[in-house]
């Protein structure tokens, strides 16, 4: 799990008002265990619940947790959505549903279901049975509709309160400062006036027009932002005028028909229609990108006709100016819209004909995106794997707008095996059972028999390897090889060897793992394949090591250490450095063995693959066991909660290693004492768990640490370390500004430097490595 305060984003901008409305939703939360905030579009049912669940989440020892579904167009990945956004990594095989229940039964905590709307049923199922699993989590849902639960207690969302203006007050009339200063629409409007216009003040000259612009808009929060910008071309009294056309025109002969929505709608059809044709035709064009954008990306997927690729950046500015796309700074810049704002360009988009020929522009975009992970995952030359699972994390909801594109589109479902297949080390790292899914579908759907097919049955079949699904596996991978041999593809031949080799391995079959892995070997050399070569070897060392015949396991695991080293790689070289580790405690060697164990735990920290860490842990507790019992009960206890979070257990191979020290400890220290501290460090958060197996700061890094593949990363700055030791105790971007006296920029580019220089993706590896003391400066 991470970080047990949650996940909650810091607040962009200011919070203002709304305190009877957190007051009455603190009010339901304490009583009812499913309170969800309903209303229109724009109405701030998001931000109020942010607020209220920060204001809680003291209340939650296990923290409050926001679970953002607005990109979420399958309610069949409900589930995987929620579990990585509590680090749980889908590996289970008994269902990750009832992973979930399992890991959320006994803690206390609030999840923030937001925007529920395009998925009611399954947010309904959904919470019905994470409410039964779990008696002590709370659910703060928000939605334009309620979700139809018996325990629910819906609550909708009011406006922001407008003033009371006099009937029939002339356009002149002055508005008396106390009435405005009681009106949080005005004051939400004043305040983000004076962002886009410093000089701009709620006086009694302005006072009329805005107050009429407030009532117009019916004090809806996104509807008022929208407007205030404009204040940098045209006043108030013409923002005002503005949208009376605008509402008589919404509302013609239909005084029933003035809604919230409407009422939004219209405000953004007066913003499209003063953006340029080309700002407009960018605006609908990006509203197929899911999750954000980049700039490479829309200058590819958006450019065409009336857009050159040359004034792409100049138009992104100019909507981002516009408030129309938002954007992130965080070193590769990444825009986005609000769903409303990106649902209205959808549906003109739509109403142009044009969609079908964009999401195949998108697809086409991530398509060769996943083709270049691949490729780059292994060599030639030097790589960084670490970026690489970082960008596709961040493109995660784009991946599946593009693979559920070719599965709804006719005639597209090969490109979704072909996509999936180049995906298979991004869903191997901890999206299982997420990876599952789409092969699934798309296998259904494309029965041709063609390459992609054959390496689509591979990748699922390491899937279902990982999930202990060996009948499955077993079954896809004699599917894969009769076709590759029937189409002349060597290339999937050689792969469906490999992983044949490793469900043999698996399953306790070494002699027959042996032979599939050495012709496959021979496969991968003769197609000049260095990866699938290095992991051939990889396993064989492995078998070599599982018969006992450790000497030449360790003559093999040095080879495949060299070759993965020589291409950049960390993913296979950390794996063998764990078990190199493992050889070597079996030839009595204990510290090459923990030096070789801890360098592979520190690199599957930045890689962020538990089931890695969760098996370091398990190795360290049997080199500790002889000398401290305790310790190494803690550690087995430690390993147990990581891999128990991911629905996942110690590898089949590893079994008789693990019982033999549980019962070394059992006899150690007694039952009652073992259990005691098993079970505690079993409760611990993940970074716990990890500063618990870095506990001792002499250990030595690997010998070949400053190797080609385990190159150090650079040391931090003092202000750096400064600003890392914050992040660790939880403080937010302003809250280190506000520490350190720098501004919240400065602290925002310390942040983004830390993370470049240790290859991090997420402040929680950070706050795991300052834990753990585990880098010098």
């Amino acid at each position: 799990m991470r970080e047990r305060g949650g996940n909650l984003p810091a607040e962009l901008t200011s919070f203002l008002g709304r305190r009877r409305e957190i007051a009455e939703v603190k009010r339901l939360l304490s009583e009812f265990r499913l309170v969800t905030l309903t209303g229109a579009g724009g109405v701030g049912k998001t931000r109020l619940a942010l607020r209220v669940a920060a204001q809680l989440r003291r209340d939650f020892p296990d923290g409050a947790w926001l679970v953002s579904l607005a990109d979420l167009t399958n309610p069949g990945l409900l589930p995987q959505t929620v579990a990585m956004v509590l680090g749980i990594q889908d590996r289970s095989a008994q269902g990750l549903m009832a992973t979930l229940a399992e890991f959320l039964r006994g803690r206390h905590l609030l999840l923030v279901m937001d925007n529920c709307d395009h998925l009611v049923d399954a947010c309904a199922g959904f919470i019905e049975a994470v409410l039964a699993a779990a008696p002590t989590v709370r659910v703060l849902a928000t939605s334009r509709q309620s979700l139809g639960m018996a325990a629910e207690q819906s609550w909708r969302v009011p406006p922001l309160p407008t003033p009371e203006l006099p009937e029939g007050a002339p356009d002149g009339a002055q508005v008396p400062a106390q009435v405005l200063a009681g009106s949080e629409a005005v004051t939400l409007f004043g305040e983000r006036a004076r962002a886009v216009r410093p000089d701009f003040a709620v006086t009694p000259a302005n006072g009329m027009a805005v107050a009429r612009i407030c009532r117009r808009l019916d004090g809806i929060p996104l509807a008022l932002e929208l407007a205030a910008v404009r204040l940098l071309a045209i006043s108030e009294e013409q923002i005002l005028q503005r949208l009376d056309d605008r509402f008589r025109l919404l509302t013609q002969g239909n005084r029933a028909a003035v809604s919230r929505q409407q009422t939004l709608r219209a405000l953004i059809d007066w913003s499209y229609e003063h953006c340029t044709a080309s700002e407009q035709a960018l605006w609908e064009r990006a509203s197929v990108f899911s999750g954000g954008f980049e700039l490479a990306a829309a200058e590819q997927v958006c450019a065409g006709g009336n857009i050159a690729s040359e004034d792409v950046l100049d138009l992104v500015d100019a909507l981002v100016d516009k408030s129309i796309l938002s954007v992130e700074r965080d070193g590769r810049n990444r825009y986005w819209m609000l769903e409303t704002i990106r649902q209205y360009a959808q549906d003109r988009l739509t109403a142009s004909g044009q969609q079908s020929v964009l999401r195949r522009r998108h697809r086409d975009y991530y398509q060769r995106l996943a083709r270049t992970a691949r490729s780059h995952w292994f060599g030639p030359g030097q790589i960084d794997q670490i970026a690489w699972l970082a960008r596709l994390r961040g493109e995660h909801a784009n991946l599946r707008a593009a693979l559920e594109f070719c599965l709804t589109e006719p005639g597209q479902a090969q490109q979704a095996l072909t996509i999936a297949a180049d995906l298979w080390f991004f869903f191997h790292s901890g999206h299982v059972s997420e990876g599952r899914q789409w092969y699934e579908r798309a296998l259904a759907l494309a029965t041709e028999p063609v390459p992609a097919r054959a390496a689509a049955l591979c990748a699922n079949s390491l899937m279902a390897i990982s999930q202990i699904d060996f009948p499955a596996a077993r079954r896809m991978l004699g599917e894969s090889r009769a076709l590759a041999e029937a189409l002349g593809d060597r290339s999937s031949l050689a792969v469906a060897g490999t992983w044949s080799g490793w469900l043999a391995m698996n399953e306790g079959h070494l002699h027959s793992a042996v032979a599939y892995l050495e012709q496959a070997l021979a496969a991968h050399l003769a197609l000049g394949d260095v990866m699938g070569a290095v992991l051939d070897q990889h396993f064989l060392a492995l078998a070599a090591l599982e018969s006992d015949d450790v000497d030449r396991a360790m003559a093999l695991f040095e080879k495949c250490r060299t070759a993965s080293e020589a291409h950049g790689d960390l993913w296979v070289s950390s794996w063998v450095l764990l078990h190199m580790g493992r050889a070597a405690w079996r030839l009595g060697d204990h510290q090459r063995a923990r030096a070789s164990i801890t360098e592979c735990l520190r690199i599957k920290i930045r890689l962020d693959e538990r089931l890695a860490i969760g098996h370091c842990l398990e190795h360290l507790a049997w080199l500790t066991a002889p000398d401290d019992p305790e310790r190494a009960a803690r550690l087995l206890g430690a390993a147990h909660g990581v891999l128990h979070a991911i629905g996942a257990a110690v590898l089949s191979y590893l079994r008789a290693d693990h019982d033999r020290c549980i019962a070394d400890l059992r006899a150690a220290l007694g039952e009652e004492r073992f259990a005691a501290v098993f079970e505690c460090a079993a409760a611990l958060r993940f970074d716990e768990a990890v500063a618990e197996a870095l506990l001792d700061e002499s250990v030595p890094a690997a010998p070949a640490a400053s190797r080609a593949g385990q190159r150090k990363p650079p040391p931090l700055t003092r202000r750096e370390h400064e600003v890392a030791a914050l992040i660790a105790e939880g403080l937010t971007n302003k809250r280190i500004a506000a520490r350190l006296v720098i501004s919240q920029r400065t602290a925002e580019a310390h942040v983004e430097h830390i993370m470049t220089k240790l290859g991090f993706t997420s402040r929680t590896q950070i706050a795991a490595m300052i834990n753990c003391g585990s880098h010098a400066a």
